[in-house]
């Protein structure tokens, strides 16, 4: 019975973790024809900058952190790429075309972090941090098409040493 009953839950598991697998690239795949719709050629090299920035910083954390996964299948828990790179994606279309065209895309990238988390293949830390590498390299990297808002984000050192980020948005 007892195996009955952790077989019944482990497939719902691996079926979101598969969903995940694939949701995860909805957005940036949302961007990419986006900017190809509208021929807007300077916002395709925007994302695949920030997309390849969000990548490049995942993996340089996996590999030298080396943190365990939830399901204990190897050391490359954090942070998450798969969250990354659905909000990186969700973040480009935020800042390049408006916050209202990127909500169907932070849905998708909310689903695919809580799955991460469901699958046993992140802890919520993990999940984090990858939302946050696939949003910072987004805002890094792209710039908004409209001139109506501009939101600048940049790292900065305090007076005290500390490090942290100045924001400012004009409107």
């Amino acid at each position: 019975i007892c195996s009955l009953a952790q077989g019944a839950n482990a497939q719902p598991r691996e079926s979101v973790k598969t969903s995940t697998d694939i949701l995860m690239f909805a957005a940036p795949a949302a961007g990419f024809i986006s900017t190809l719709a509208l021929k807007d050629y300077k916002g395709t090299r925007a994302l695949i900058s920030s997309g390849a920035t969000s990548i490049a910083a995942t993996y340089i954390l996996k590999y030298a952190i080396k943190k365990e996964r939830p399901d204990h299948s190897d050391t490359h828990s954090f942070p998450s790429n798969h969250t990354a790179i659905s909000f990186q994606g969700a973040s480009f279309i935020a800042k390049r075309y408006g916050w209202k065209y990127s909500i169907p895309a932070y849905l998708i990238s909310g689903y695919v972090g809580w799955g991460r988390i469901y699958s046993k293949r992140h802890d919520t830390w993990d999940v984090i941090a990858g939302a946050a590498i696939g949003m910072g390299s987004a805002l890094i990297c792209t710039r908004p098409l409209s001139n109506k808002a501009k939101l600048n984000i940049a790292p900065t050192v305090m007076a005290n040493g500390s490090i942290g980020f100045y924001s400012s948005i004009n409107f």
